[in-house]
Protein backbone atom coordinates (compact mmCIF):
# COMPACT_ATOMS: atom_id res chain seq x y z
CA UNK A 1 0.00 0.00 0.00
CA UNK A 2 1.44 3.74 -0.89
CA UNK A 3 2.77 4.93 1.95
CA UNK A 4 0.38 8.21 3.47
CA UNK A 5 1.12 11.60 4.49
CA UNK A 6 -1.19 13.20 6.52
CA UNK A 7 -1.31 16.55 6.95
CA UNK A 8 -2.51 18.85 9.74
CA UNK A 9 -4.58 21.83 8.11
CA UNK A 10 -4.75 25.21 10.04
CA UNK A 11 -8.95 24.86 8.91
CA UNK A 12 -11.17 22.72 8.14
CA UNK A 13 -13.21 25.35 5.96
CA UNK A 14 -10.31 25.99 3.95
CA UNK A 15 -7.27 24.28 3.06
CA UNK A 16 -4.47 26.76 1.17
CA UNK A 17 -2.29 24.09 -1.48
CA UNK A 18 0.88 26.19 -3.20
CA UNK A 19 1.84 24.95 -6.18
CA UNK A 20 5.38 25.26 -8.06
CA UNK A 21 6.31 23.43 -11.01
CA UNK A 22 9.03 23.42 -13.46
CA UNK A 23 11.63 25.26 -11.77
CA UNK A 24 14.41 23.84 -14.64
CA UNK A 25 17.10 23.94 -11.87
CA UNK A 26 20.95 23.08 -12.98
CA UNK A 27 23.65 22.54 -11.45
CA UNK A 28 25.55 25.56 -11.71
CA UNK A 29 23.87 28.97 -10.04
CA UNK A 30 24.77 30.86 -13.51
CA UNK A 31 23.21 28.69 -16.02
CA UNK A 32 20.20 29.85 -18.13
CA UNK A 33 17.37 28.14 -20.04
CA UNK A 34 16.02 29.95 -22.97
CA UNK A 35 18.46 33.09 -21.57
CA UNK A 36 16.59 33.18 -18.22
CA UNK A 37 18.88 32.21 -14.88
CA UNK A 38 16.52 29.78 -13.50
CA UNK A 39 18.29 29.55 -10.34
CA UNK A 40 17.41 33.28 -9.70
CA UNK A 41 13.85 33.11 -11.23
CA UNK A 42 12.98 30.45 -8.68
CA UNK A 43 14.46 32.44 -6.01
CA UNK A 44 12.80 35.59 -6.37
CA UNK A 45 9.54 33.53 -6.75
CA UNK A 46 10.41 32.51 -3.13
CA UNK A 47 10.63 35.64 -1.73
CA UNK A 48 7.86 36.96 -3.36
CA UNK A 49 5.82 34.26 -2.45
CA UNK A 50 7.36 34.90 1.44
CA UNK A 51 6.56 38.38 0.96
CA UNK A 52 2.81 37.62 0.24
CA UNK A 53 2.83 36.18 3.72
CA UNK A 54 0.23 33.61 3.42
CA UNK A 55 -0.27 30.50 5.29
CA UNK A 56 0.32 27.69 3.45
CA UNK A 57 -0.73 23.85 4.73
CA UNK A 58 1.22 22.10 1.50
CA UNK A 59 3.50 22.87 -0.97
CA UNK A 60 3.25 20.69 -4.24
CA UNK A 61 5.84 20.95 -6.75
CA UNK A 62 4.87 19.44 -9.83
CA UNK A 63 7.82 18.25 -11.92
CA UNK A 64 10.77 19.35 -14.11
CA UNK A 65 12.55 20.64 -10.63
CA UNK A 66 15.73 19.80 -12.88
CA UNK A 67 16.71 20.57 -16.01
CA UNK A 68 20.59 18.35 -16.28
CA UNK A 69 19.65 15.42 -14.28
CA UNK A 70 21.96 16.84 -11.58
CA UNK A 71 22.33 16.18 -7.87
CA UNK A 72 23.06 20.24 -7.00
CA UNK A 73 20.05 20.66 -9.05
CA UNK A 74 17.90 18.84 -6.32
CA UNK A 75 20.08 20.56 -3.82
CA UNK A 76 19.38 23.81 -4.92
CA UNK A 77 15.33 22.60 -5.18
CA UNK A 78 15.70 21.50 -1.42
CA UNK A 79 17.48 24.19 -0.25
CA UNK A 80 15.39 27.06 -1.55
CA UNK A 81 11.84 25.12 -0.68
CA UNK A 82 13.28 25.23 3.15
CA UNK A 83 12.74 28.88 3.01
CA UNK A 84 8.85 27.86 3.18
CA UNK A 85 7.68 26.51 6.31
CA UNK A 86 4.87 24.38 5.32
CA UNK A 87 5.66 20.40 4.28
CA UNK A 88 6.41 20.12 0.23
CA UNK A 89 5.24 16.56 -2.01
CA UNK A 90 6.36 16.43 -5.45
CA UNK A 91 5.78 14.06 -8.49
CA UNK A 92 8.43 13.95 -11.61
CA UNK A 93 8.31 15.49 -14.89
CA UNK A 94 9.57 14.89 -18.62
CA UNK A 95 13.17 16.56 -17.65
CA UNK A 96 13.42 14.96 -14.44
CA UNK A 97 16.35 12.18 -13.66
CA UNK A 98 14.65 9.81 -10.52
CA UNK A 99 17.73 8.22 -9.00
CA UNK A 100 18.68 11.89 -8.19
CA UNK A 101 15.41 13.12 -7.57
CA UNK A 102 14.41 10.61 -4.72
CA UNK A 103 17.97 10.53 -3.40
CA UNK A 104 18.27 14.56 -2.88
CA UNK A 105 14.76 15.51 -2.05
CA UNK A 106 14.22 12.31 0.71
CA UNK A 107 17.91 13.20 2.39
CA UNK A 108 16.70 16.75 2.47
CA UNK A 109 13.12 15.81 4.43
CA UNK A 110 11.08 15.94 1.66
CA UNK A 111 8.22 13.22 1.88
CA UNK A 112 7.91 10.95 -1.25
CA UNK A 113 4.83 10.38 -0.68
CA UNK A 114 2.23 10.38 -3.32
CA UNK A 115 -0.88 10.21 -1.64
CA UNK A 116 -1.60 13.30 1.05
CA UNK A 117 -4.64 12.91 3.70
CA UNK A 118 -5.61 17.16 4.59
CA UNK A 119 -7.61 17.42 7.22
CA UNK A 120 -10.80 15.37 7.70
CA UNK A 121 -12.01 16.27 4.05
CA UNK A 122 -9.65 16.14 1.34
CA UNK A 123 -7.00 13.88 -0.35
CA UNK A 124 -4.62 14.81 -3.01
CA UNK A 125 -3.09 11.87 -5.36
CA UNK A 126 0.12 12.47 -7.25
CA UNK A 127 0.66 10.69 -10.25
CA UNK A 128 3.70 9.63 -12.30
CA UNK A 129 3.05 10.31 -16.03
CA UNK A 130 7.01 10.61 -17.00
CA UNK A 131 8.32 8.06 -19.89
CA UNK A 132 12.35 8.51 -19.16
CA UNK A 133 13.69 10.14 -22.66
CA UNK A 134 10.75 11.19 -24.03
CA UNK A 135 8.76 14.26 -23.52
CA UNK A 136 5.25 13.26 -24.00
CA UNK A 137 3.39 11.75 -20.76
CA UNK A 138 1.66 8.43 -20.16
CA UNK A 139 0.07 6.75 -16.74
CA UNK A 140 1.29 3.16 -16.53
CA UNK A 141 -0.86 -0.02 -15.50
CA UNK A 142 0.85 0.41 -11.98
CA UNK A 143 -0.13 4.60 -11.44
CA UNK A 144 -3.84 3.91 -12.78
CA UNK A 145 -4.21 0.90 -10.19
CA UNK A 146 -2.12 3.37 -7.76
CA UNK A 147 -4.88 5.81 -8.10
CA UNK A 148 -8.30 3.49 -7.76
CA UNK A 149 -7.02 1.72 -5.24
CA UNK A 150 -6.57 5.28 -3.40
CA UNK A 151 -9.81 6.49 -4.47
CA UNK A 152 -10.91 2.85 -3.19
CA UNK A 153 -9.97 3.44 0.03
CA UNK A 154 -10.98 7.14 0.43
CA UNK A 155 -14.15 7.23 -0.96
CA UNK A 156 -15.80 9.95 1.14
CA UNK A 157 -12.86 12.35 0.62
CA UNK A 158 -13.21 15.35 -2.21
CA UNK A 159 -10.02 15.01 -4.38
CA UNK A 160 -7.37 16.64 -6.29
CA UNK A 161 -5.18 14.94 -8.47
CA UNK A 162 -1.84 15.91 -9.90
CA UNK A 163 0.54 14.90 -12.82
CA UNK A 164 2.65 16.64 -14.85
CA UNK A 165 1.39 16.40 -18.15
CA UNK A 166 -1.98 17.50 -19.17
CA UNK A 167 -4.56 15.04 -20.57
CA UNK A 168 -6.44 17.73 -22.39
CA UNK A 169 -5.34 19.76 -25.22
CA UNK A 170 -3.98 22.94 -24.27
CA UNK A 171 -4.33 24.32 -27.84
CA UNK A 172 -0.40 24.76 -28.25
CA UNK A 173 -0.65 22.30 -31.02
CA UNK A 174 3.40 21.95 -30.72
CA UNK A 175 3.31 21.17 -26.95
CA UNK A 176 -0.28 19.08 -27.29
CA UNK A 177 2.43 16.25 -28.77
CA UNK A 178 4.19 16.33 -25.67
CA UNK A 179 0.67 15.49 -23.90
CA UNK A 180 -1.04 12.69 -21.28
CA UNK A 181 -0.80 9.70 -24.79
CA UNK A 182 -2.87 7.41 -22.72
CA UNK A 183 -5.45 10.33 -21.07
CA UNK A 184 -8.45 8.53 -22.54
CA UNK A 185 -7.49 5.26 -19.81
CA UNK A 186 -7.23 8.10 -17.08
CA UNK A 187 -10.88 9.41 -18.35
CA UNK A 188 -12.14 5.72 -17.67
CA UNK A 189 -11.16 5.82 -13.77
CA UNK A 190 -11.99 9.20 -13.01
CA UNK A 191 -15.34 8.59 -15.08
CA UNK A 192 -16.34 5.90 -11.57
CA UNK A 193 -14.83 8.52 -9.03
CA UNK A 194 -17.12 11.45 -9.19
CA UNK A 195 -15.32 12.79 -6.51
CA UNK A 196 -12.03 13.68 -8.44
CA UNK A 197 -13.40 17.12 -9.62
CA UNK A 198 -10.36 19.44 -9.69
CA UNK A 199 -6.79 17.90 -11.86
CA UNK A 200 -3.79 20.09 -11.68
CA UNK A 201 -0.94 19.94 -14.03
CA UNK A 202 2.73 21.07 -14.87
CA UNK A 203 4.76 20.58 -17.69
CA UNK A 204 2.78 23.41 -20.35
CA UNK A 205 4.66 26.66 -18.99
CA UNK A 206 1.47 28.55 -18.93
CA UNK A 207 -1.72 28.90 -16.95
CA UNK A 208 -4.57 26.44 -18.18
CA UNK A 209 -8.21 26.65 -16.92
CA UNK A 210 -10.09 24.53 -19.21
CA UNK A 211 -13.35 21.56 -18.39
CA UNK A 212 -12.54 18.24 -18.54
CA UNK A 213 -15.88 15.91 -19.21
CA UNK A 214 -16.78 17.80 -15.89
CA UNK A 215 -13.81 18.41 -14.35
CA UNK A 216 -11.77 21.33 -13.52
CA UNK A 217 -7.76 20.85 -15.47
CA UNK A 218 -5.91 23.54 -14.61
CA UNK A 219 -1.71 24.24 -15.67
CA UNK A 220 0.31 26.66 -14.18
CA UNK A 221 3.09 29.26 -15.12
CA UNK A 222 6.78 28.19 -14.83
CA UNK A 223 9.18 29.61 -12.32
CA UNK A 224 11.04 30.20 -15.31
CA UNK A 225 10.21 30.34 -19.00
CA UNK A 226 6.77 30.85 -19.85
CA UNK A 227 5.41 29.57 -23.73
CA UNK A 228 2.85 31.70 -25.27
CA UNK A 229 -0.29 30.22 -25.37
CA UNK A 230 -2.69 28.74 -28.61
CA UNK A 231 0.13 28.65 -30.68
CA UNK A 232 1.04 26.10 -33.56
CA UNK A 233 5.16 26.41 -33.25
CA UNK A 234 7.31 26.94 -30.27
CA UNK A 235 6.84 30.50 -29.27
CA UNK A 236 7.99 31.97 -25.93
CA UNK A 237 5.59 34.19 -23.87
CA UNK A 238 7.14 37.59 -22.18
CA UNK A 239 4.91 37.37 -19.31
CA UNK A 240 6.71 36.65 -15.61
CA UNK A 241 7.42 33.60 -13.69
CA UNK A 242 4.29 32.32 -11.53
CA UNK A 243 3.06 30.27 -9.08
CA UNK A 244 -0.71 29.29 -7.84
CA UNK A 245 -2.70 29.34 -4.99
CA UNK A 246 -5.62 26.83 -4.42
CA UNK A 247 -8.29 27.30 -1.39
CA UNK A 248 -9.66 23.69 -0.93
CA UNK A 249 -12.99 24.55 0.84
CA UNK A 250 -14.79 21.83 3.22
CA UNK A 251 -18.21 21.51 0.57
CA UNK A 252 -15.61 20.05 -2.41
CA UNK A 253 -15.43 23.52 -4.16
CA UNK A 254 -12.08 24.96 -5.05
CA UNK A 255 -10.85 28.51 -5.34
CA UNK A 256 -7.22 29.29 -7.20
CA UNK A 257 -5.37 32.62 -8.28
CA UNK A 258 -2.20 32.95 -9.99
CA UNK A 259 -0.02 35.15 -9.38
CA UNK A 260 3.59 35.93 -11.56
CA UNK A 261 6.55 38.61 -10.70
CA UNK A 262 6.34 42.01 -12.54
CA UNK A 263 9.07 43.83 -14.56
CA UNK A 264 11.46 42.30 -16.80
CA UNK A 265 14.60 41.22 -15.28
CA UNK A 266 13.74 37.77 -16.23
CA UNK A 267 12.47 38.24 -19.37
CA UNK A 268 13.89 35.09 -21.81
CA UNK A 269 15.61 34.94 -25.48
CA UNK A 270 12.37 35.41 -27.90
CA UNK A 271 14.59 34.61 -30.78
CA UNK A 272 14.91 31.23 -29.16
CA UNK A 273 13.59 28.55 -31.62
CA UNK A 274 13.52 25.50 -29.21
CA UNK A 275 15.43 23.69 -26.41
Amino acid sequence: MESLLKVPVASWARIRILQITDTHLFAGEHETLLGVNTYRSYHAVLSAIQAQGQDVDLIVATGDLAQDHSQEAYHHFTRGIAQLSAPCVWLPGNHDFQPAMVDVLAQAGIAPSKHVLLGDAWQIILLDSQVFGEPHGELSEYQLELLERSLLRFPERHTLLLLHHHPLASGCTWLDQHSLRNAHHLDAVLARYPQVKNVLCGHIHQELDLDWNGRRLMATPSTCVQFKPHCTNFTIDDVGPGWRYLDLLSDGSLETRVYRLSGSEFLPDMDSDGY
